[in-house]
């Protein structure tokens, strides 16, 4: 009876605290740069509803967190021409600190052209297009981007040329120095060392729904040999499923991945409130479990995209990171209540069984939230 009612109580906790963790992830802005006889041509495809809204995008994973949400979800509604008609009025505010320079001489930006898509899901970004161009002196060797604090992470190309310049930006930022002739690629130590971040960001602190399921594995025993196996597994099917989709090799639509990642949270959940030890069973669940997030890891790699001439070391870059996140996960949650709590004989029914009640309720909720809306 003590723990149906523990599987109750924690279900009103899940349903009622799920609700704010609804997908509204912050993309990064995905940039191209190219120039041509004497024209600069910068194609942003970013986050416009945010930037209108004057949320802040440094650090942030969620726009839920932000007081300015609610400003944020009225214009995600709005169609296309209206929304297109608001970022070309609104553009001076949300372009003020970013700039090209031209061997250090400020290039005049002129915002020539805006797509935006039609309302979808307003439960997701809405990513749209801008197209800035501006002249620059025809002798120029080199260009650098300045991206404003506040504009969250960009992910920048230089194309149009051989081994074109490829890096991150956060805001604030100022590139390294880009030849126009091209030539700035990454070194493969480069592109493996720019991407770990990339994954160890996707876990902390973006991932919460790979942060609960790392903690559902966690969460079945104190020991620390079934977490290993589990661990081994996960780690070792989301490394084969990353790689392959990364690479274009296999392709899930998101709407049947997201809703079974969803699904697999609930279900290691739930059976740690039944189980005391690690069945024969799980570890090769929890490897089909792995293989799915894999495919989640995937397709935020896939949004940043990879250097083509480094796209090994830049695969096994976000791979590293993503498992440092993880181990991060474990050691935070060993560190909360693991090194004190687990050789007590209430650890697990007043720890383990309630947390994974919460963790199962928000899986499920995912679930249903994910494959009806």
């Amino acid at each position: 009876m003590s723990r149906l009612l523990t599987i109750c109580v924690a279900f009103v906790m899940g349903a009622t605290f799920s609700q704010p963790l609804r997908a509204h992830e912050v993309l990064p802005t995905i940039g191209q740069l190219s120039t041509s006889e004497g024209t600069l041509t910068l194609n942003l495809r970013l986050n416009a509803e945010a930037l209108i809204a004057g949320i802040d995008l440094d650090g942030l994973s969620d726009t839920n967190t932000s007081d300015k949400s609610d400003t944020y979800d009225e214009l995600r509604m709005l169609e296309p021409g209206v929304l297109s008609d608001r970022i070309r009025q609104d553009w001076p505010q949300i372009s003020q600190g970013l700039a090209v320079l031209a061997d250090g001489t400020p290039v005049s930006l002129t915002l020539r052209e805006i797509e935006v898509a039609e309302v979808g899901n307003v439960e997701l970004a809405r990513p749209s297009r801008v197209i800035l161009t501006g002249l620059m002196p025809a002798a120029t060797q080199i260009v650098q981007l300045v991206w404003p604090e506040g504009h969250g992470t960009l992910a920048l190309r230089q194309v149009g040329v051989e081994n074109g310049f490829t890096g991150y930006l956060e805001g604030g930022e100022t590139s390294t120095d880009i030849r126009v002739t091209g030539g700035d690629a990454q070194s493969g130590w480069q592109a493996f060392v720019s991407y770990i971040p990339v994954g160890f960001d996707h876990i902390l602190p973006k991932g919460l729904d790979h942060i609960l399921f790392v903690l559902g594995l966690f969460f079945l025993s104190p020991a620390l040999r079934p977490l290993l196996w589990q661990v081994s597994a996960f780690t070792l099917a989301h490394t084969v499923t990353l790689a392959l989709g990364a690479l274009g090799w296999v392709n899930v639509p998101a709407s049947i991945v997201e809703p079974l990642i969803a699904a697999s949270i609930a279900y290691v959940a739930i059976e740690n409130i039944f189980a005391t030890n690690l069945h024969r069973w799980r570890p090769v669940v929890v490897f089909a479990f792995g293989l799915l997030h894999g495919l989640g890891f995937a397709s935020v790699l896939q949004q940043f995209g990879l250097p083509q001439g480094q796209l090994i070391p830049a695969l096994l870059g976000f791979n590293i990171g993503v498992e440092l996140g993880q181990l991060t996960v474990i050691a935070l949650a060993f560190l909360a209540v693991g090194a004190w709590f687990r050789h007590k004989s209430w650890y697990r029914p007043g720890i383990a069984i309630p947390a994974s009640a919460v963790i199962a309720c928000v899986g499920l909720y995912w679930a249903v939230e994910r494959t009806f809306l």
